[in-house]
């Protein structure tokens, strides 16, 4: 798959977002969150926020408490301390279909699509929870030209795509719920490199559309580089957070980012 297989220009630079405004109010804050399984807690108590029109990286080794971050966000894990907010209003104790009517979609780690349902099947399914469908045309024809391969297997079961082709899959139906906010868990997982540079790509044009993303990513420096923040997570803790350039200041990603 390539660049332009995916409705984007090849070799298209990363365009940062606006970044947050002095004062302005967060699209997302988590503050103080904690997040225990049984004895085990794999969040200790981190704080970031996301404002509108950011994509903001969430970096770290395996076992970081990535996924539990996103997971807590989207009411998958109860937190067992701490706060999350959704523009100025609480997610506590809401269940997944509550945060995705408030305008919360998540892309989870493997992708997770319906194989013995068609594409077409499938990306009905991200569009249940809208209220609106008055835009549903228009919106299928921007995903459309975004990951025009959907449109040429609409009749085809998902479990027959490629790994690439199930993770536009995955975007397309978590964007067809119409969020304000896209939870990406591992885009790139499992997948080729040239695919993953379509796959960037496609986040890439995303964040010229106005979508604002949480990017959860084991590419640390691609992903540095790519999004407007980034914070680096090891053992449940916030280690370091900033732009591009305040991770380009550390002597060594590697260093920080495994802690040796």
């Amino acid at each position: 798959m390539s660049s332009s297989e995916l409705g984007v220009e090849p070799g298209g630079a990363a365009v940062a977002g606006p970044g947050p405004r002095p004062g302005a109010r967060p699209l997302l804050a988590v503050t103080d969150l904690v997040v225990r399984y049984g004895a085990v807690t794999a969040v200790q108590g981190i704080s970031l926020d996301v404002h509108p029109g950011e994509v903001v990286g969430l970096i770290g080794p395996n076992g970081a408490g990535k996924t539990s971050t996103l997971m807590a966000i989207f009411g998958l894990v109860p937190a067992a301390s701490g706060a999350i907010s959704f523009d100025g209003a609480s997610l506590a104790g809401l269940p997944p279909e509550k945060v995705v009517r408030k305008g919360i979609a998540l892309v989870p780690e493997g992708r997770q699509v319906f194989g013995t349902l068609t594409v077409a099947e499938n990306l009905r399914l991200g569009a249940t929870p809208r209220k609106d469908r008055s835009t549903l045309g228009e919106e299928m024809a921007r995903i459309f030209a975004l990951f025009p391969v959907l449109e040429r297997y609409l009749a085809t079961h998902a479990g027959r795509l490629s790994g690439g082709e199930q993770q536009q899959l995955a975007i397309a139906r978590a964007l067809l719920s119409k969020p304000r906010l896209l939870l990406l868990d591992e885009p790139s997982l499992g997948l080729a490199p040239i695919v993953i540079d379509g796959v960037f790509d496609a986040i890439d044009e995303l964040r010229r559309s106005g979508v604002t993303i949480l990017l959860v990513e084991q590419n640390a420096a691609r992903t540095v580089e790519f999004a407007d923040r980034t914070y680096l997570l090891r053992s449940g803790k916030i280690a370091l957070s900033g732009t591009r350039e305040t991770f380009a200041g550390q002597v060594d990603l590697a260093h920080a980012y495994l802690g040796v």
